[in-house]
């Protein structure tokens, strides 16, 4: 199954991301997008295709969102466009994408809808199991 994860490799959520996709048996494409950051056009599709608007795709924990006034609800999505390609750490993470479709992987475990089955027990790295002892999702 063709997989890319849009990926910070000092994100939690985006290691956890990449574990459950290789945990899969899948070994995806990894776009490290803080140094190769998506062009307009696939930053768009992305978004679209996650079915979020450019501002929901916009992260704002440790960021300078703020300071770069993208709070303000007058902007239009050209100019958090670029911004996000300005500074793609206001990229929100990890976007992933598979032949099943576009998802923003916040939770983790959302990537889970992406993939085949998986009946192996998985723990993120924080402890909190995603897939139990008997192969079951816990919600």
């Amino acid at each position: 199954m063709r997989t890319v994860i849009y990926h910070n490799p000092a994100c939690g959520t985006s290691r956890n991301t990449l574990a459950l996709i290789r945990h899969a048996g899948i070994e995806p494409q990894v776009i490290e997008y803080l140094h190769e950051p998506p062009t307009r056009e696939r930053l768009r599709e992305l978004i679209a295709g996650a079915g979020l608007s450019v501002r929901e795709a916009l992260r704002r924990k440790g960021t300078p969102w703020l300071e770069m006034g993208l709070d303000d609800p007058s902007l239009d999505d050209d100019a958090l466009l670029d911004a996000m390609l300005a500074e793609p750490v206001l990229i929100n993470r990890p976007f992933v994408e598979t032949d099943r479709g576009i998802r923003l992987c916040r939770p983790s475990e959302v990537v889970l809808d992406l993939l085949p089955p998986v009946a192996r027990p998985f723990t993120k790295e924080d402890g909190e199991v995603v897939i139990d002892a008997q192969g079951r999702r816990v919600l």
